[in-house]
């Protein structure tokens, strides 16, 4: 079942809770104070909580204190490390939530790691929904991403407000899990979709087409795709920072993928034969830049040369 956003409905005093305030979370927060949430904060990164307050937020001293202060918490976290640490260290949400909290779970992790979270919550008495985002960072700060919600009906419906303030559409998808299963077949698609955008810069380049050219008119037909459009410009300027999502931490979701697909024996060869080029991004030092670094490998690939950025600035089409 889909719900369209429409306009904010503006939430006076509530205070939400955000855990984790980097390109992801960050976003979320701004966007909630921008429709009248208030935002208690925590993040490891001083830097993160000194532009939340700068924002209108407040920052927390701890996960545990921004646990107690709220009733309905965000997570947004980079790997599963951060996610124990975050939730069940001695300063964890665990620790400072009481019975009946919500946590909106935003991260991209394998299910079985949310699932025990689930458990280990449900213990007592909190409430996790299982809600992984569909979007990059720019899209996220733009207000043009998906949730994919699934979990307790009752719980996702007491969040409704809050999905609205950060997300251009949220989709409730059913039972816990659901949300995370959809999140991998779209960021399966995402993979491809990147690939192959790089594919076609580096085929027209070789063909001696304008890039410029060759990103208008595309974007216009049949040949598009969401990756081309977000990441084609990138490409197109050989430029890929700063990033929209950087090519190291993809690469968790990537081997998530992975896993998924090999439990459910399910022949993926785009996807397969996609994974090699992120992997030789990494290994040319490109982890923190972004995933559309891997049109940097296939240039070289096709002797086109280093990947020195032009100067070259681009708007996306409307």
């Amino acid at each position: 079942m889909r719900r369209k956003t429409q306009s904010p409905r503006r939430a006076g005093t509530n205070l939400v809770g955000q855990v984790g305030l980097g390109i992801m979370g960050g976003a979320f927060a701004k966007h909630l104070l921008a429709a009248g949430f208030g935002v208690l904060g925590y993040d490891v990164s001083p830097a993160a909580l000194k532009a939340l307050v700068k924002a209108g937020g407040e920052a927390a001293r701890s996960c545990a204190d921004a646990a107690a202060r709220t009733r309905i918490i965000i997570t947004s976290l980079p790997s599963p490390a951060a996610m124990e640490e975050a939730f069940f260290g001695k300063d964890g949400i665990a620790a400072g939530a009481r019975a009946g909290t919500i946590v909106i779970e935003a991260s991209t992790m394998t299910l079985e790691l949310k699932e025990r979270f689930r458990r280990r919550l449900a213990r007592r008495g909190v409430l996790l929904l299982d809600c992984p985002i569909s979007g990059t960072g720019a899209q996220a700060a733009a207000k043009d991403i998906a949730v994919y919600a699934s979990g307790e009906r009752s719980a996702y419906n007491r969040c409704r407000a809050i999905f609205e303030g950060f997300a251009r559409s949220t989709y409730y998808c059913g039972a816990f899990g659901i949300g995370s299963k959809l999140k991998f077949v779209a960021n399966l698609l995402v993979t491809i979709h990147n690939l192959s955008t790089a594919e076609a810069m580096v085929v027209g380049e070789k063909a001696g087409i304008d890039l410029r050219l060759l990103y208008r008119v595309i974007a216009d037909g049949a040949g598009t795709s969401r990756m081309f459009e977000v990441r084609g410009p990138m490409m197109v300027a050989r430029r890929y920072l700063p990033p929209h999502m950087k090519a190291e931490i993809y690469q968790k979701d990537i081997d998530i993928i992975r896993g998924f697909v090999r439990a459910l024996k399910c022949p993926t060869p785009l996807f397969d034969g996609s994974i090699p080029y992120y992997a030789a991004a990494l290994r040319r030092g490109m982890g923190q830049e972004d995933t559309a670094a891997i049109h940097a490998v296939l240039r070289q690939r096709a002797g086109l040369g280093g990947s020195r950025a032009r100067r070259t600035k681009l708007k996306r089409k409307k």
